[in-house]
C-alpha cells in the first residue's frame, strides 16, 4: 500500500508556529504601504507642475529610507518609507513624511497603552520583556525596563498640561466624581486618585479633572473644583452623580451651589447589600432595583416604602443607609428619561477601574506620587476614546434653556 497519502512538512528552518499571525501581519504590512504610496502620490500630483529652468520636474521619487520595524499589538510589522528629491536649489527643501508614520515612530499607540496596564497589575519592569514577547510574539524587543522608566517620565509630562488645560469655552451639563483606590497601592494607604468626568452640552463624556487626594476630604475636593473654576469653567453643572461617602458633596455645595445630587445606585446597593445577610442579599438586590427601575417617581417611591417596611425592623443598618440620601437617589426622575441609564451610577469612572482596582494585586512597594497619577492618567485617557455620547442629545439643549421635566418627560409650559 503507497504512503505517498502522508502529508510532508514543512523544512522546520522556515516553519512558522502561528501561520494564522504572520498572515494578519503581513496584511498590515501592505496596508501601511498602500496608505503610504497614497500619500506620497498625492504629493508627487500636488508639485507635478512645477519644473526646473531646464524643463526637468522639480520633485521626484529617490529611493526608499532603510526599512524598519514598528511594534504593534501584533507583533512587529516592518516598513519602508520612500524618499523624495527635492532638485530645486534652495533651502526650503520639500521632504515627504507620512502622517501615519512619523519619522521616529517604533511603536504603535496601542502598544504604548498596553504597558501600564502591565505594569499596574503587577508585572515589574524586568518581566516586560517576557511579557511583552508572550503577547506580541519574540521579536517584541526594545521594551525593556528603561523603556517603561522612559514612558512613565513620558506619561507625567502629558499629564501636567492636561492639568492646566483652559476650559474657558467649555460647559459641562453633567459630572460624575468618585475617588479610586488602585493596586499597586498609592504612597499612602488610604491616598486614591479623585476623578471627576463631564458630559459637556454636546453629549461627550469628557475625563475633566483628576489628582491624588483622600476620598472624604472636603478639602481635597474643594480644591479639584476650585481649580475646575479657575480655569474656566464658569457655569454650574446641572447634575452631579457619585457615592454618598465622598466628601466631594461638601465641597460641590460650596463651589457649584446650584448643581443638583444624585447617588450612584451601584454604590447605594452594594452598601445596603453588605449590612444584610447573604442569605437576603439577591432578594433584596431585587427589591432595590424595584426602586431605581420604576416608570415614574411615585412608583419608585412606593418602592422604596416596600423596601422600608420589609427589611426595616430586623435590618434597621442596611435600611438607614438607605434611607438617609432616598431624595438624592431619586434626583434622576427630574431629567430627560433618555439620560436616566447614564446618570444613575458613576459607571464611567466605576467600569474604567473596575479591572485594576478588583483583580490586581499588592506590589512589595507603593507608587509614588507622579507615577501613580500618570498611569492612572493614561489609563483614563485611552478609555475616553471608547466612550459613548448621551443618547437623547436632543435634550440637551432644553436642558440648558431650563425645561422641567418630570418622570423623565418634558413639562409643556403654561401660557402667560
Amino acid at each position: 500500500m503507497s504512503l505517498t497519502t502522508i502529508t510532508q512538512l514543512p523544512d522546520p528552518s522556515g516553519f512558522s508556529a502561528d501561520p494564522f499571525t504572520d498572515i494578519i501581519r503581513d496584511g498590515a504590512r501592505k496596508l501601511i504601504e498602500q496608505a503610504i504610496h497614497a500619500e506620497l502620490a498625492a504629493l508627487m500630483a500636488a508639485f507635478s507642475e512645477e519644473k526646473l529652468e531646464n524643463g526637468r520636474s522639480r520633485l521626484v521619487r529617490h529611493g526608499h529610507l532603510p526599512e524598519r520595524e514598528v511594534m504593534t499589538g501584533i507583533g512587529p510589522v516592518p516598513v519602508k518609507v520612500p524618499r523624495v528629491r527635492d532638485r530645486k536649489p534652495g533651502e526650503d527643501k520639500i521632504s515627504f513624511t507620512p502622517s501615519i508614520l512619523p519619522r521616529y515612530l517604533r511603536k504603535a499607540k496601542s502598544v504604548e497603552e498596553l504597558l501600564p496596564w502591565l505594569y499596574l497589575k503587577g508585572v515589574s519592569t524586568g518581566d516586560f520583556s517576557e511579557a511583552l514577547a508572550a503577547l506580541l510574539g519574540p521579536k517584541a524587543a526594545g521594551l525593556s525596563a528603561k523603556t517603561i522608566t522612559r514612558l512613565k517620565a513620558d506619561w507625567w509630562n502629558d499629564y501636567e498640561p492636561w492639568q492646566k488645560r483652559d476650559l474657558g469655552n467649555r460647559r459641562f451639563l453633567y459630572i460624575w466624581a468618585d475617588g479610586v483606590y488602585f493596586k499597586p497601592r498609592m504612597a499612602e494607604e488610604k491616598q486614591c486618585v479623585l476623578v471627576i468626568v463631564g458630559a459637556d452640552e454636546y453629549g461627550r463624556k469628557e475625563l475633566l479633572a483628576m489628582t491624588d487626594g483622600f476620598r472624604e476630604s472636603a478639602e481635597n475636593w474643594r480644591e479639584l473644583l476650585l481649580d475646575l473654576k479657575r480655569r474656566g469653567l464658569k457655569q454650574d453643572p446641572k447634575l452631579a452623580i457619585g457615592d454618598g461617602a465622598l466628601g466631594f458633596w461638601t465641597a460641590l455645595r460650596e463651589v457649584f451651589a446650584s448643581t443638583h445630587e444624585q447617588r450612584c445606585w451601584v454604590h447605594k446597593t452594594m452598601n445596603v447589600l453588605n449590612a444584610l445577610p447573604k442569605s437576603l442579599q439577591d432578594k433584596a438586590k431585587a427589591h432595590l432595583q424595584d426602586i431605581w427601575q420604576a416608570e415614574t417617581k411615585a412608583e419608585a417611591s412606593a418602592a422604596f416604602d416596600f423596601f422600608v417596611e420589609t427589611y426595616g425592623v430586623k435590618y434597621d443598618k442596611a435600611v438607614a443607609k438607605l434611607v438617609k440620601d432616598r431624595s438624592a437617589l431619586l434626583t434622576f426622575y427630574d431629567y430627560p428619561a433618555e439620560h436616566w441609564k447614564h446618570v444613575r451610577t458613576s459607571n464611567p469612572i466605576e467600569s474604567t477601574f473596575a479591572t485594576v482596582r478588583h483583580r490586581t494585586q499588592r506590589t512589595k512597594g507603593c507608587l509614588s506620587r507622579k507615577t501613580g497619577l500618570a498611569m492612572a492618567f493614561k489609563l483614563m485617557m485611552s478609555a475616553q476614546r471608547k466612550w459613548r455620547k448621551l443618547d437623547g442629545q436632543n435634550r440637551l439643549p432644553e436642558i440648558i434653556q431650563g425645561v422641567e421635566f418630570r418622570d423623565g418627560l418634558r413639562q409643556l409650559q403654561a401660557a402667560a
